[in-house]
């Protein structure tokens, strides 16, 4: 025993020594888990914004991976975002603005229908202090905003076999939607008779007869083959939902100030590259669109305006919102 002891210091000192030129242990990698509800196709804005922010971090981290779940694979919209607020499911998620409403109620001014001039419009509402204040309220439900995003277009009603030629044409019809109280507002107000859903059940919806139509933006028609379900589009252009990109609080909170630099640059290079792309990619999916056999038709949306800004007026001011609708308008 006296002989073992005589040694220990010295294997004490030859442990130390030995891990001196031996680099520093990196740190664990990081899975970060990104949901969203559509394909796993680059004609999406969806996937496109979230294979960017995958490919755009990776290679400015080697600890960063993310794994993206497309589909709704880990559940559909709203049971995502009810996950991340109660601690548990993915790390992030890239969706429209609308189902957020359900959490946020002000969100909803962003999905007022006939609301939105153009692209710019939305790009210096959602950069500016509507954004800002958006970005607060989101926070404190749980959810940190990484990037505002495109949606690649806007959105128009998709009927399975009946055209629609005129405003008088969707009465009756029952219409897809969010299930959120305003998209339903507003296809009611349209006519329509809106009929909420998930968006996994619209595609058999369609085949089957349940619905009549539903409405989107023509990429994610394409993104998520509906043209071979349902012949016509009409342009009533009624909705512009814009996506946004959000990181669960709880997650957010857990990474180091780095990591949390390495994820906002990635979110945002995404976002800019993804804007750049909504007008090129909504007018080639109209094309390719009527190129697998979808008819088009334009309509006079004139008809919709002054029921239209009846609803925001009556929305905004139902929901606290009347200041944001006001600074939207104003930045036109």
């Amino acid at each position: 025993m006296r002989t073992l002891q005589k040694y220990v210091p010295v294997f004490t000192i030859m442990a130390v020594l030995s891990g001196c030129g031996n680099p520093a242990q990196k740190p664990p990698i990081r899975a970060i888990r990104l949901s969203h509800s559509s394909q796993a196709d680059r004609s999406s804005e969806l996937h496109m914004a979230a294979w960017l922010f995958q490919k755009l971090l990776e290679d400015d981290s080697d600890q960063l991976k993310v794994k993206i779940y497309a589909s709704n694979t880990l559940g559909q919209e709203r049971e995502i975002y009810e996950g991340m607020q109660l601690e548990s499911g993915v790390a992030c998620a890239v969706s429209g603005t609308a189902i957020l409403n359900n959490f946020v109620p002000r969100m909803g001014v962003l999905d007022l229908p006939f609301l939105w001039q153009d692209y710019e419009h939305v790009h210096r509402v959602l950069d500016g202090p509507v954004g800002q204040i958006l970005e607060k309220e989101l926070d404190k439900a749980g959810f940190k905003v990484l990037a505002w995003m495109d949606s690649w277009g806007y959105r128009n009603v998709v009927t399975a076999r009946k055209p629609v030629t005129t405003a008088s044409d969707l009465a009756g019809l029952k219409i897809r939607t969010i299930p959120t109280p305003l998209y339903i507002a507003t296809l009611n107000t349209m006519g329509c008779n809106a009929t909420p859903m998930a968006f996994g059940d619209v595609y058999p919806g369609l085949q089957t007869g349940v619905i009549d139509g539903f409405e989107h933006s023509a990429a994610m028609i394409r993104a998520n083959r509906f043209y071979e379900v349902a012949d016509h589009l009409v342009l009533t252009r009624h909705l512009f939902g814009p996506l946004v990109f959000v990181y669960a609080k709880y997650l957010w909170e857990k990474l180091t100030p780095a990591e949390q630099n390495q994820i906002l640059d990635a979110a945002r290079m995404s976002r800019d590259i993804e804007r750049s792309l909504a007008p090129v990619r909504e007018q080639e999916a109209l094309r390719f669109l009527e190129e697998k056999g979808m008819t088009i038709h334009s309509i006079d949306r004139e008809v919709f305006l002054e029921a239209a800004r009846r609803l925001q007026d009556e929305w905004a001011a139902r929901n606290g919102a009347t200041d944001l609708l006001r600074m939207i308008r104003e930045t036109r």
